[in-house]
Formats: C-alpha cells, sequence, structure tokens
C-alpha cells in the first residue's frame, strides 16, 4: 500500500502529460517488478495513436520497427478493455508472433486506462524479474494505479488547454515587429513552462516622429490576470510618451514612471528604452533602464557583453529620481538584444552565470540570421523556464 501510494503521488504531481504517461508506465512496473511496460494510448480510430515502451534500450527499439498499431492481444484489450493476466502470452489465441530483434516475452498483465468514461488507453506489463506470474495482488494494483492514472492525464490535458489559452492571451497583447529599411528585427515572447502563467513580460518598437527607431521592453513585477493588465496599460502609455518626448530616453522613463504613478499608483515594472540613432557609420544606441538588465551587445571582432551602465530604480519606487542616459555606437553588422531576466535566471546558477552565457550565443551567433540568434537563446536553457521571457533583438545592417 505504501509503495502504491507514492507511485499515485509521483504521477499525481505532474502536469506535463509526457511526464504522466512516462511516470505512469515506470510506476506500474516498479510496483510489479516487471521488466518490460508500456502504455499505449487509443486513437479516435480505435487503434493505437501512441505507444511508450520503458525497459528496452533505444537500439533494440529501432532494431525492432515500427511500434504496434493495435493488433493481437493489444487489439483485444482495446476491443474488451478489462483487466487481462496471462502465464504466457504465445498460448493465448490471440497473440501474434513477435517481430525479429523483439526481446522474448511471457507473463503478461494489461490494465485500461480510463479518463471519465473513456477508455485513454491500456498499461501492458511483461516478465516479472523474479519469474513467475502476475499475481491478483498486481493486477488490483496496477488497476487502481489506473484509476489513479486517470486523473493525472485529464489534469494534464487541461494543463496543456490552459496554458494554451494562457500564452495566445500574452501573445495578443504583443505588437508586430516592424520593419526597417537599415536595421534588421526580430522579437520572441516565451512564457514560462513550469506553470500556465499570465505575466507582465512585453516588447514594443515604434518609430518616432524624428525617423529614430525606439525600442522597448519591460517586466512587470508579478504574475496573474493584474500583471498582463499593468503590462498593457504601461506598453500603451509608454507609446505615447515616447512619440511625445521622443529623447533622451531618461526622460521618457522619468515621465512615464510620473504619469503611472498619478493616474494609477505607481505600478512596479523594470523598463529599458534604446533609442537607435543615425551615426556616420551604422548607428547609435542611446539608452535607459529602470531596473531592467543591460543590453547585450555584439559587434564585428568583438566579445559579446552586456553594457555597464547605472540601471535606475524601477519604476513605482520614486517618480522623481533622476536617470541616466548611455550611450554606445554600434557598426555595421552590430546587433543589439534587450531581455527580460527570464532568460539569464536558473535554480541551479547565479544570474552572472546567465548572463554569461547569453553572451556567449549571441557570440557564436554573431553572423548568423537575427532570427537564428533568438531561436538560439529562447531554446538555450535547457530547462523549464521559471519565468517568461521577452527579447528584442535589432541588427544595423548599413
Amino acid at each position: 500500500m505504501r509503495q502504491l501510494l507514492a507511485a499515485v503521488l509521483a504521477i499525481s504531481s505532474e502536469l506535463d502529460l509526457e511526464v504522466v504517461l512516462r511516470r505512469i508506465i515506470e510506476s506500474a512496473a516498479a510496483l510489479t517488478d516487471a521488466r518490460y511496460g508500456a502504455l499505449g494510448v487509443i486513437g479516435e480510430d480505435g487503434m493505437l495513436a501512441r505507444f511508450l515502451p520503458v525497459g528496452v534500450d533505444q537500439a533494440t527499439i529501432d532494431a525492432i520497427g515500427p511500434f504496434p498499431e493495435g493488433h493481437g492481444i493489444l487489439g483485444l484489450l482495446i476491443r474488451e478493455p478489462h483487466p487481462l493476466r496471462l502465464h504466457d502470452l504465445h498460448d493465448h489465441p490471440d497473440s501474434y508472433g513477435f517481430p525479429a530483434h523483439h526481446p522474448p516475452m511471457s507473463a503478461f498483465l494489461g490494465v485500461p486506462i480510463r479518463v471519465r468514461d473513456t477508455v485513454f488507453g491500456n498499461l501492458y506489463l511483461t516478465d516479472k524479474r523474479g519469474g513467475g506470474d502476475f499475481t491478483p495482488e498486481d493486477e488490483e494494483m496496477v488497476t487502481a494505479l489506473a484509476g489513479a492514472a486517470g486523473v493525472a492525464v485529464e489534469n494534464a490535458r487541461l494543463y496543456d488547454r490552459l496554458r494554451a489559452a494562457t500564452e495566445g492571451f500574452q501573445r495578443s497583447l504583443l505588437p508586430t515587429v516592424a520593419r526597417l529599411e537599415d536595421v534588421e528585427l526580430e522579437a520572441r515572447y516565451q512564457p514560462a513552462t513550469e506553470v500556465p502563467r499570465i505575466g507582465g513580460d512585453w516588447y514594443d518598437l515604434i518609430r518616432l516622429p524624428d525617423g529614430v527607431p525606439c525600442l522597448m521592453l519591460g517586466d512587470v513585477m508579478g504574475h496573474g490576470g493584474e500583471a498582463a493588465t499593468v503590462m498593457s496599460r504601461i506598453s500603451n502609455i509608454m507609446r505615447v510618451v515616447a512619440h511625445d518626448e521622443q529623447t533622451p530616453p531618461s526622460r521618457i522613463l522619468r515621465r512615464l514612471d510620473k504619469v503611472l504613478h498619478d493616474l494609477h499608483g505607481g505600478p512596479m515594472a523594470t523598463v529599458i528604452v534604446a533609442r537607435l540613432e543615425p551615426a556616420a557609420s551604422g548607428r547609435v544606441l542611446h539608452w535607459s533602464s529602470a531596473g531592467h538588465p543591460p543590453p547585450l551587445v555584439v559587434a564585428p571582432g568583438t566579445r559579446a557583453h552586456h553594457l555597464d551602465g547605472e540601471p535606475g530604480p524601477p519604476l513605482g519606487v520614486d517618480p522623481d529620481a533622476a536617470r541616466r542616459d548611455h550611450r554606445l555606437r554600434l557598426p555595421a553588422g552590430g546587433t543589439v538584444v534587450l531581455h527580460t531576466d527570464g532568460l539569464v535566471e536558473a535554480r541551479d546558477h547565479s544570474i552572472d552565470e546567465g548572463m554569461r552565457n547569453a553572451a556567449a550565443i549571441v557570440e557564436r551567433h554573431a553572423t548568423a540570421p537575427l532570427a537564428d540568434l533568438c531561436d538560439a537563446l529562447i531554446r538555450s536553457p535547457g530547462r523549464p523556464l521559471r519565468d517568461d521571457v521577452a527579447l528584442l533583438a535589432a541588427r544595423v545592417t548599413t
């Protein structure tokens, strides 16, 4: 019973469907001491749409060939979704011969997994490690586990739908990146993968009345619908303020902070504003930050790095705080990336290490298409994202 409760807890603690399915199989095999296990997901056509095995290495899987579609004993369980225990698979009239390279199997236990009143799939277990047949107690435990598995599968499906709806809503609040003649632009938004959250990360770009492109990116404190509402409010007000003030970026931030303080009580957010001003050759990056991570830049023949510069306090701290401007010349081929802190934050390393990792990726992709550089940055963590990530990249082309 303790093992069963531990197994139920293991599969119920996950929300990602792929992880849930894998844990169901592994838990069932561990409970019964089965050498091999698999989970077959039934498709709309009544055949197996998915087949996930455990206990067989990848080389053997490749040698066996295509996964089963739902014939033989597997088809019997689809047609008659009831627990089935066999002393030897080969003795059953519905058992077909195994394909070449398939491991020999004899003792068998199959149990259906139901999600509400629908059979989602079947659990298959073969060959107890100690030898012998699967027992009635094994059948009872796996049947109980399958009941909990049905709930876990339904929760994971609901989670997937919620995450998709959340991401769709978040993306609908973000603008389409404009096209400019002498500046290449790319933007990305990647929601947190650990839980489905609406966040406050955003990016924007407008061409100011003086013809200068203005890049804006920010991150509202907190998560949920309130953070998304505040994010939308800040980005809309910021467009108006930036269009009216134009320059310098520090004045744009200071006026934005005062307007938000007067109208909305001073919501907390980090924001960075950057102008790409024309120069004799290339562009001048003219930027100011309200508590936000600094720009990440790379130019031909140079190392990628985050810029130094006083970030100033976040919005909502002190609307009268002095803010500083910073400048850097970007030659043709130079790239600047603005990003939120979700790109560089992780449980297993410091923000400084995360910033170094991001710089290394930008340096490796300094001459690659800008879209490839942005995709590499988004993929770089190789782990679930704790927080949303927004990034806006610009490359000077002439």
